[in-house]
């Protein structure tokens, strides 16, 4: 049935997050090293978009941005990533893209990776809360000290999310088991001894599988799809692979899947995750909104993992030609693959600037036009009306259908790992911060004052960042972060 046609039944919604995956990480992007067959035929139904960006260049501060469609630097989060023991950071109340959906009768469900915190119970009592001043988060944090018989708090359940079945951060953090709901799994208490790779130290489920992380997510995410087109419910499901991040442990049925080493064939699982979905949605896929994307750029300082089978370096270039890599300021770090499909969408290829920001605003616009009903927003442009809700995402509703470009003047943030502003007006790309703000040399230091030094860009003459012109276009610099700091509410020295 047509996603429109009816006027009553809205479209569902599957927003695929994949963790590191390049922008040239996709056959469909110019990969040759690997192939993605179910992702290129996501991007052949339905739009690619060429200029997207995560609103940061890790991943905590890019979820969070993804999912309550705010900057991450309203967050408590101000640099860096949580570990997986680390407290929640969307407060209890947001607004979110669950609570929207499901306020308008979907049944939502969440799959896989969480990394935005939970409310731990400690053993001694107490319950760490970011909201706190002086918070600082502990990438490091073994979790040790968490009673695991206790319920988190500030979850996925409570923040919009019917349904929850995942893990606290990324693979290389504990603690190491399944989260379902408010709980864990068969309560880590097992020293994890067999670390992979960049692996911390820390607790285990007894019988805990690396391997096994996104396929058991995978069937969850299917079963639970499954269950919502037997009873005709509209449905919310927001799948996070761990994969391609390390550490990268594939499954032995993908093992020389490509020809990019272990990391290429975690590309290659995440591929098989989004022909599983596909495959779970049957003919409800031409009747669903679907969002493929990365929450930041791939890492290219692990060579190891892209050794092929003879041990040599694969020609694989996971970022495409952009400078830098994740967690940069440069383009690597912050430039993402983004294909949305289905309904609300037709075929073809966007070149304009758009962010995961804008994720939560276009979803409710494609939802509700599909119905012939429209969102209520406040005089302040807020969906609801919220005070909390800045919502600082702009819907690219119209771009799916070709109907328009996107507004030339916009002026868009980012972020590096250490907070290093990076602001983009049409090919101006302005970096508040004298290095690549992330793991990338030089890293150099970010600039709280806005004034310098600092990098200026012009993306369509020079598109690999490797003439800096900020000494002659000083003024625009400075003109550009005034202007972000007028729109937004956005604080200087604040990182």
């Amino acid at each position: 049935m047509d996603a429109t046609s009816s006027g009553q039944r809205r479209p569902n919604v599957v927003v695929i997050l994949s963790d590191d995956l390049g922008w040239g990480d996709l056959s469909c992007q110019g990969a040759t090293q690997i192939h993605t067959p179910n992702i290129d035929e996501l991007a052949r139904r339905g739009m690619r978009f060429t200029d997207a960006h995560a609103s940061s260049a890790v991943c905590t501060p890019s979820r969070y941005s993804l999912l309550t469609g705010d900057y991450p630097w309203r967050s408590p989060l101000k640099s860096g990533v949580l570990g997986g023991a680390d407290p929640a950071i969307i407060a209890r109340d947001a607004p979110t893209l669950a609570r929207d959906l499901r306020d308008r009768g979907y049944s939502t469900g969440a799959f896989g990776k969480w990394h935005l915190g939970l409310g731990w119970t400690w053993l001694d009592g107490s319950t760490p809360d970011a909201f706190t001043e002086g918070f600082v988060p502990d990438m490091q944090g073994s979790g040790r000290g968490i009673d695991y018989s206790a319920p988190f708090t500030g979850g996925p359940t409570a923040l919009g999310f019917d349904r929850f079945f995942g893990i606290a951060g990324s693979l290389d953090m504990p603690p190491y088991c399944f989260l379902d709901q408010d709980h864990a799994v068969g309560a880590p208490l097992v020293e994890k001894t067999d670390l992979v790779s960049s692996q911390r130290p820390g607790l285990a489920a007894q019988g805990w599988r690396d391997d096994a992380v996104d396929t058991t997510v995978t069937e969850q995410a299917v079963a639970w799809i499954g269950e919502q087109r037997r009873a005709g419910q509209e449905f919310f499901a927001y799948i996070a692979t761990a994969a391609p991040h390390r550490p990268c442990v594939p499954p032995a049925f993908v093992h020389g899947s490509t020809a990019a080493g272990q990391r290429g064939d975690a590309v290659f699982l995440v591929d098989w995750m989004v022909g599983r979905l596909m495959e779970a949605l049957g003919d409800e896929l031409e009747r669903t909104l679907v969002v493929f994307t990365s929450d930041n750029g791939a890492p290219t300082m692990f060579t190891e993992d892209m050794l092929d089978a003879d041990g040599g370096l694969t020609a694989h270039l996971p970022n495409g030609p952009w400078r830098g890599q994740k967690a940069d300021a440069w383009e690597a770090g912050h430039r993402v693959p983004l294909i949305v499909a289905g309904a609300g969408s037709s075929a073809g290829v966007c070149d304009s600037l758009v962010s995961l920001l804008d994720i939560r605003a276009t979803v409710r616009d494609v939802t509700e036009s599909a119905a012939g009903t429209a969102v209520e927003r406040s005089a302040s442009g807020d969906a609801g009306g919220s005070p909390a809700d800045h919502d600082d995402g702009e819907s690219f509703a119209a771009l799916l259908t070709g109907e328009q470009c996107a507004e030339p003047d916009r002026l868009l943030g980012h972020q590096a790992f250490d907070g290093t502003l990076v602001l983009r007006n049409g090919p101006i790309k302005a970096i508040y911060g004298t290095g690549s703000g992330g793991f990338s040399a030089p890293q150099g230091q970010p600039d709280d004052t806005g004034r310098g030094p600092g990098q200026l860009f012009d993306l369509s003459t020079d598109p690999v960042e490797s003439d800096n012109i900020w000494s002659k276009r000083t003024t625009d610099a400075h003109a550009m972060i005034d202007t972000f700091e007028q729109r937004t509410g956005f604080t200087r020295g604040t990182r």
